[in-house]
């Protein structure tokens, strides 16, 4: 057929329709040549010649295409793996700014821009032909009907996360339709987003949903493909497997929709981003987008050696966030999920990665300076993962102001905590009260701290309680993947289990781990199923286990039905409470000249920690007393804030222990409101007045609500 081709603007990249045409624009420094290759519906190819150049930018015009248009790109240059460059027109290539893509990469020799005579020598150019294996980038028509959405911006105190994966979520969900189950559709039904809202919480963290290599090589081999999406491939398109829709480009609009729904429902959408690396690995991947159009300029190389790239993510490859195009590729990408989506936040896998402008992690790296001074991402939610796996990337507590983290010390200390590990009451204070440790000194707030117990990667909290080892055999790779190091206890046995004794302390566990989460200070943070006990048979990596292994088996609501009714409890219970939610740090001071602080620690003979016991390795008891009349910071509306008072006492030890109430605490009388060894928040608990002791069990948690004064009459509804 034959088209008309316009010089068009180089800006901006991608593919742009504007209803009566579509321009095209792509960046690669060293190219010598550029294709435009347009795809019919037979999957016959047109290619035009790129010949404007504006910048680095190759552009054009091209009148009559709109929207459902399939395209890609054949960039011409040095094969010359030594010098960092291997161009390959044989190679049809997404467009890295694609806003849509049709189907799944498949797996063959001919995604390889190499010979595969021998697989481990990647200096032999190949001559075959990619474009039967390649999906093509989509012309996408971005207009939608918002009806007045706009981003929630949930202050960050009230957040609570909710980690998920839009095809894990739903794929079992007997309530929603059976063509819906698994998609963004499905996470948009009235089913799923109704768990959601009886649960409490305030924003999903979506696991990645950028476009992604769903078939990596050695994955096919095992007849296995990725579940969890950490190898984008494409960073403005949403993953077209997670579609309900079928249709070209539409994804886009099921995407918006859902996000559309979970806002009108009162809950933000945060995107898992992965800009660190890309699902084209190290020198021996494939040739599927940024390879193919400028090797030298998107990856980081290593110097001396420019066939090899430096690879702080254990993935294979690098971005190379120094390079200028490189870095306007990540920042127009997370402006386009909130300008175009309405995306409230984006949680930045690996992160540590990103702040590399040599080799050492540099606090001030370009990336976060233009994150700092750009209007629109200064308003949104942003998640580091403070670690890479390069020498000094485990930088938790280190990441500039803006930023929260991903708390893996509060993870550590509270598992340790809970399994009886011999470990400092100090560390464990620190991470309950926010981490002030870690953030108050480089002028940051509590809600820094993204505290949680299990995230997708590891165990889930049935798991961390039934399980001492992983069991990864699974995944195909003879159980040497995964973590081997968990911090998890099995309580007496491994794995499932008749034993009633194990089995009931198990769940008395499960309900120690999200009291302390929930109501420590910080952002607390939920896996997926947690809340109805979900277990991936003591697989603590199921990235390639897309089946019942990975997915949400809604069942369990029923066989757990304690466990869900607790957890819901317990998130309202911390909604209604602002002194577990408190925006500025403790101060220890006393409050109104009275002997009682905002916050005091007491050991169990109710006398005030000591240096001693704050720093040996076997107390593992303390009493926390929380004054809702000492949280000092205002409301919305410079409103002061009192909140109830509480005692929260903590037995990890191996036997019950009494507590009992310090001298200043003896003039109130005060009642159990939970008790981790039951099943449910409690009914009608136990009162308690001046010096009769407390009994706390073994391995539980006793919250204690503050009344009136001894002798005074009061009500406690």
């Amino acid at each position: 057929m034959y088209l008309s081709l316009w010089p068009g603007k180089p800006y901006p990249l991608g593919a742009n329709w504007d209803g009566k045409g579509t321009n095209f624009a792509l960046f690669s420094e060293n190219a010598t040549a550029v294709e435009l290759c347009l795809f019919d519906k037979e999957g016959r190819e047109t290619r035009l010649s790129l010949g404007e150049v504006s910048n680095f930018t190759w552009h054009g015009y091209v009148p009559s295409i709109g929207p459902g248009q399939r395209y890609g790109f054949r960039v011409h240059g040095p094969f010359a793996p030594h010098e960092g460059h291997r161009f390959n027109p044989n190679k049809l290539l997404i467009d890295p700014y694609a806003c849509a893509i049709d189907g799944d990469i498949g797996f063959g020799e001919e995604i390889f821009g190499y010979r595969w005579d021998d697989p481990k020598d990647d200096l032999g150019f190949s001559e075959l032909n990619n474009a039967h294996l390649i999906p093509k980038s989509v012309v996408v028509d971005k207009s939608f009907d918002w009806e007045g959405d706009q981003l929630l911006q949930i202050p960050w105190h009230e957040t609570i996360i909710y980690e998920t994966h839009v095809k894990g979520f739903t794929k079992l969900h007997q309530e929603i339709p059976a063509k819906l189950r698994g998609t963004y559709a499905g996470l948009a039904h009235p089913a799923a987003i109704s768990h959601l809202q009886s649960l409490g919480v305030t924003a999903v963290e979506l696991m990645p949903i950028h476009h992604f290599l769903s078939h990596p090589g050695h994955l096919v081999n095992k007849g296995m493909r990725n579940y969890w999406g950490y190898d984008s491939i494409c960073y403005l398109a949403p993953y077209s497997g997670y579609s309900a829709s079928g249709c070209l480009g539409q994804q886009l609009k099921e995407f918006k929709q859902m996000v559309k729904r979970l806002h009108q429902a009162g809950i933000e959408v945060i995107l898992d981003v992965v800009y660190n690396h890309t699902g084209e690995g190290n020198h021996l991947g494939p040739t599927i987008s940024l390879r193919g159009i400028d090797n030298a300029s998107y990856y980081r190389l290593v110097d001396g050696d420019l066939r090899y790239y430096m690879d702080f993510t254990g993935c294979g490859n690098s971005l190379n966030v120094r390079h200028p195009q490189v870095l306007k590729l990540i920042m127009d990408s997370l402006r386009y999920w909130v300008l175009e989506c309405h995306i409230d936040g984006f949680r930045f896998d690996l992160a540590s990665a990103l702040a590399r402008e040599l080799y050492a992690v540099d606090r001030l790296a370009a990336f976060f300076d233009i994150i700092h001074q750009d209007p629109v991402l200064a308003d949104v939610k942003l998640i580091a993962e403070p670690w890479d796996v390069g020498e000094g990337g485990y930088q938790v507590g280190e990441f500039p102001l803006l930023w929260s983290e991903w708390n893996g010390k509060y993870r550590d200390t509270v598992r340790d905590f809970w399994r009886g590990e011999d470990s400092r009451l100090a560390e464990f204070a620190y991470r309950f009260t926010g981490s002030s440790d870690l953030y108050e000194l480089n002028g940051r707030s509590p809600s820094a701290s993204i505290n949680f117990i299990t995230a997708h990667d590891g165990f889930t909290l049935n798991d961390l309680v039934s399980y001492n080892e992983k069991h990864n055999i699974a995944n195909g790779e003879d159980n040497r993947d995964g973590e081997s190091h968990n911090r998890s206890w099995n309580c007496g046995a491994e794995g499932e289990t008749d034993d009633l004794a194990i089995e009931k302390l198990r769940k008395k566990q499960r309900r120690n781990f999200l009291v302390t989460l929930l109501l420590s200070q910080g952002i607390p943070m939920i896996l997926m199923g947690d809340e109805m006990g979900r277990t991936q048979g003591g697989n603590n990596n199921p990235y390639c286990q897309d089946n019942e292994i990975s997915w949400l088996d809604w069942e369990l609501q029923e066989e757990n039905e304690n466990l869900l009714d607790f957890t819901r409890q317990l998130i309202d219970f911390r909604r209604r409470h602002p002194v577990f939610k408190r925006r500025k740090w403790f101060q220890g001071r006393a409050i109104r000249g009275r002997e009682v602080t905002d916050i005091s620690w007491y050991n169990p003979d109710g006398g005030k920690m000591t240096e001693e016991q704050w720093n040996s390795g076997f107390a593992k008891a303390i009493g926390i007393y929380l004054n809702g009349e000492g949280i000092g910071s205002p409301g919305p509306r410079g409103e002061r804030i009192i909140d109830e008072s509480f005692l929260i006492l903590f037995n990890a030890h191996y036997e019950m222990l009494d507590f009992l109430l310090s001298c200043e605490l003896q003039e109130w009388e005060w009642l159990t409101i939970v008790d981790t060894t039951k099943p449910r928040f409690v009914q009608r608990g136990k009162r308690y007045i001046k010096d009769k002791p407390i009994e706390v069990e073994a391995r539980s948690i006793i919250i204690l609500k503050r009344l009136g004064r001894v002798g005074q009459e009061y009500d406690d509804e």
